[in-house]
């Protein structure tokens, strides 16, 4: 039996880096493990396999960006490939005093990206409801796309360029 920050050490050398983030981000959710630990792990064994990886995860300030499904994390995946700012997934807004929550958002750009599934939002009031909720954004000054597994899966390289133009207008 290890502990969580050794589990953390052990998996950074087998696992791909946005498994790790997302392990990383699991162990503090769930307040088994924190950032003290790990950087005198990384002390202790400086040129351990996966080291540089877990440094850069400690080192960086950019969003894990949780994700709750395979299409999410497909969309993350372009969102990273294709050299594009991260979102926080699945974050809260409040606008009106309503609560929004946002498959992906980019505060400072005022943009918003659903990911939308016929299973999920295919019903009479989730069709309902994300229109109300693309109403009030819009008229918020927020933008909004919208964005299918179809798409992701055809279209890769034309939802990346309309993802910049819309980040970087």
């Amino acid at each position: 039996m290890t502990s969580p920050f050794r589990t953390i050490f052990d998996l950074a050398a087998v696992a791909e880096m946005r498994e790790l983030e997302r392990a990383f981000h699991e162990a503090e959710v769930r307040e088994v493990i924190d950032r003290i630990s790990l950087p005198m792990l990384l002390e202790r064994y400086p040129g351990r396999r996966g080291a540089r990886n877990l440094r850069a995860l400690l080192g960086s300030e950019r969003p894990v960006g949780i994700t709750r499904n395979d299409f999410e994390e497909a969309f993350l995946a372009l969102v990273d490939a294709y050299g594009l700012p991260r979102p926080r997934m699945n974050a809260d807004l409040a606008v009106r005093g309503r609560f929004f929550e946002i498959d992906a958002l980019w505060e400072g750009q005022r943009f918003a990206v659903e990911l939308d599934s016929r299973s999920i939002h295919g019903t009479r009031k989730r069709f309902e409801s994300d229109r109300l909720r693309d109403r009030i954004l819009v008229a918020e000054g927020w933008r909004t796309m919208r964005v299918t597994w179809q798409q992701l899966q055809e279209e890769p390289e034309a939802i990346a360029g309309d993802l910049r133009l819309a980040l970087y207008p």
